[in-house]
């Protein structure tokens, strides 16, 4: 069985992802349509090794007869053409902040909570999370079913390309402006992002932290467990692909490093790389192209009664993003979730 596929932002750094990643993972499309807004109607974008798509313009396009929208448009594109491709019978994964924390569509990744998507048939819409969110309980996973986790304090490296391709080029342009001793004024950026770091991802909330600091905490919650408490501090920096976190995790319950370990070495979407010696950990520029998350430096963190710290890394075009949207389709196919229109 075949299914038509939309992919809307196609033109992006995410929606060339989506491209990619279904012909990597040999999704099976009898079609794929691309979309964008109407500025980018006309132009070309590839798919596979030789076919090349025309993208088409999103606010005229008829959803119906389409079976799977891959979208990462932008929150206000999707608010108002998901709900539209859903009403034509489209199941939409939907990659922006609009859907997430909405009680009646699913968050999922399916590595930790598939069973999310049986509310799917309720609005049509299931959610990806934030590309942050996404690596952080695909390692959390098993440790919590090990020993159930009461608090995570999380801080961040995230990579340029969360912030789309306008912010790769301004990373671009400072960093060569930089070895000719010319200013670029910060254009995507509250300050220069070139040889700096930046604690600021998204607007402030009234109680100083950041709304991607909040997504962190609430996606979480939801995905995982309502219980768990989180503090997160989410910081941006030179580096173009690949996110990083450092991860300190309290338990409810005894836990070892060894146990942690086997764990997360059993688990799906996870590569141990945790040599205690020079070189002996993940880099984001190690999973650039990687599917899995990548855990090193895991060790006990003695100041608290059952408590570990590591170090977690992904590539956030891919797992953060495209992969994990793939994943989902992926899953609804095989438990015949998603009824093919193709003719």
């Amino acid at each position: 069985m075949s299914y038509r596929v939309a992919v809307v932002g196609a033109t992006g750094a995410v929606g060339r992802e989506m491209l990619k990643t279904l012909v990597q993972r040999r999704f099976p499309v009898s079609e794929v349509i691309a979309l964008a807004s109407g500025r980018s109607a006309g132009a070309e974008v590839g798919f596979g090794e030789k076919q090349v798509l025309k993208v088409r313009n999103l606010e005229t396009f008829d959803f119906s007869g389409v079976d799977i929208g891959l979208f990462s448009p932008g929150a206000s594109v999707s608010a108002v053409h998901a709900p539209r491709a859903a009403a034509a019978g489209c199941v939409v994964i939907d990659n922006t902040s609009q859907f997430r924390m909405e009680p009646d569509i699913p968050l999922v990744v399916p590595e930790v909570n598939p069973q999310a998507l049986a509310q799917v048939a309720r609005r049509g819409i299931v959610a990806n999370p934030n590309c942050s969110t996404i690596q952080m309980v695909v390692a959390l996973k098993p440790l919590h079913d090990l020993a159930r986790i009461r608090r995570v304090v999380v801080a961040t490296y995230q990579s340029v390309s969360g912030a789309g391709k306008e912010a790769m080029d301004e990373l671009e342009r400072q960093t060569k402006a930089t070895y000719v001793n010319e200013s670029i004024a910060p254009e995507q950026f509250t300050r220069p992002i070139a040889f700096n770091v930046i604690p600021h991802i998204d607007r402030f909330m009234p109680d100083g932290s950041t709304k991607e600091e909040w997504k962190m905490v609430v996606e979480t919650r939801k995905i995982l467990d309502p219980d768990i408490a989180v503090s997160a501090t989410c910081v941006r920096v030179p580096v173009f692909v690949g996110h990083a976190e450092a991860v300190n995790v309290e338990f409810e319950r005894p836990i070892s490093v060894e146990q942690a370990r086997d764990a997360l070495r059993a688990a799906p979407g996870i590569t141990i790389l945790d040599r205690r010696e020079d070189g002996g950990y993940a880099t984001p520029r190690d999973c650039v192209g990687e599917d899995d998350t990548f855990i090193s430096r895991l060790r006990a963190d003695p100041t608290v009664k059952y408590g570990l710290s590591f170090w977690c890394v992904a590539d956030n075009l891919r797992k953060g993003a495209a992969l994990n949207a793939v994943q989902i389709a992926e899953t609804l196919v095989a438990r015949g979730m998603l009824a093919s229109k193709a003719a």
